[in-house]
């Protein structure tokens, strides 16, 4: 089994692609698991051809989860780390912080408009730590 970290600089939510990165050290065939350190943050595979598909996923998200400063969220009682603290934890809940890929002679079995993205929950800019790990066949 081999294991890599990537690392992905953020600056707010968004989601932040990073299937090149991954491509590059995959090899042989297998089975890659991704994970990613943060309980405020989260991974997915999205569409990578229209970024479109990005910007209304995140405001989607803003909808289903708003800062805790809003009035429906006023329920929450962790708020000390700011307003997007909870919120960001309760997204990172929802989506997969995990994921597992089929390899194939070196290339990941992602089918034709599919990306890999680190999914950014905090507002301000962070720095997250994604590990893989690729398991040969």
């Amino acid at each position: 089994m081999e294991t890599k970290s990537f690392f992905v600089s953020t600056n707010g939510p968004g989601l932040y692609e990073l299937t090149s990165q991954i491509e590059k050290w995959v090899e042989g065939d297998g089975l890659l698991t991704l994970l990613v350190k943060h309980t405020s943050a989260s991974l997915l595979i999205q569409e990578n051809a229209d970024p479109e598909v990005k910007f209304d996923f995140i405001q989607y998200l803003e909808r289903l989860v708003p800062p805790s400063s809003s009035p429906e969220m006023s329920y929450l009682t962790h708020t000390y780390e700011g307003p997007d603290d909870m919120p960001a934890h309760i997204k990172s809940g929802l989506l997969p912080t995990t994921l597992s890929i089929p390899v194939k002679n070196g290339q990941m079995m992602l089918g034709t408009w599919q990306g890999i993205y680190l999914v950014e929950h905090r507002v301000s800019p962070r720095k997250r730590e994604i590990v893989a790990s690729l398991l040969l066949a």
